[in-house]
């Protein structure tokens, strides 16, 4: 669809068929029941930069508002429409939020970022290195998963939103997680991707590419 083309009431979500920072947006706006115009672009979309200068997905527009960075997108419309909050309201928790997504941008997404790129500009060497720093993280970090049904709470909340997409893409990475060491992970992921919410908010590439998951779950 052209940028003239675009509708100009309500949202508006250009969004790549198979990327983790897309579906992050995507399932967010499933969990909150947010009616929206889907557009499926690519990267390399020049309709994309004439709106955003960095030519990056997710992007969306609201009437005259643009933003193109999937974290400050999802605060937003958390922020804009209330109903099935996922951002807490009190100051140090919504913080502790905050940072956890920081943390994860920072560490695992820069891996994720690594291990998916296109294979023409795929860097073998530094593929292996980010397949074992993230398969090492998460085995350790395993017991954050074992006490609650959600990462770190007893509520569904925004960090699932994230870590979901990242989680179903694990095996397109090359990760296999050990199933007794990394039960209460792959009993996390079975929870989240069976969610009405997770299951709209895949793309039809999406559902063809991980419907052995989805089943599992």
């Amino acid at each position: 669809m052209s940028v003239e083309n675009t509708p100009l009431q309500g949202i508006t979500l250009y969004s790549h068929a198979d990327d983790f920072r897309s579906h992050w947006i995507r399932f967010l706006l499933a969990e909150k029941q947010i009616k929206h115009h889907l557009i499926i672009a690519d990267d390399e979309d020049e309709d994309l930069a004439t709106l955003n200068p960095y030519n990056r997905l997710p992007m969306m527009l609201e009437n005259d508002l643009k933003l193109f960075n999937a974290s400050i997108i999802s605060e937003y419309l958390d922020d804009r429409y209330r109903q099935n909050k996922l951002y807490a309201d009190a100051p140090a928790p919504r913080a502790e939020q905050r940072q956890y997504i920081w943390r994860l941008e920072n560490d695992w997404l820069k891996l994720a970022d690594i291990m998916l790129c296109h294979p023409d500009t795929l860097d073998e060497k530094e593929k292996l290195k980010a397949q074992k720093q993230l398969k090492d993280t998460l085995i350790s970090l395993t017991p954050l998963f074992q006490h609650y049904p959600y990462f770190m709470s007893e509520s569904f909340s925004i960090l699932d939103c994230m870590l979901a997409p990242i989680f179903i893409r694990l095996k397109a990475m090359g990760i296999e997680l050990p199933k007794q060491q990394c039960r209460p992970i792959l009993l996390y992921c079975q929870r989240v991707f069976s969610r009405p919410a997770f299951i709209k908010s895949l793309t039809i590439q999406e559902k063809s590419r991980y419907s052995a998951l989805i089943k599992a779950a």
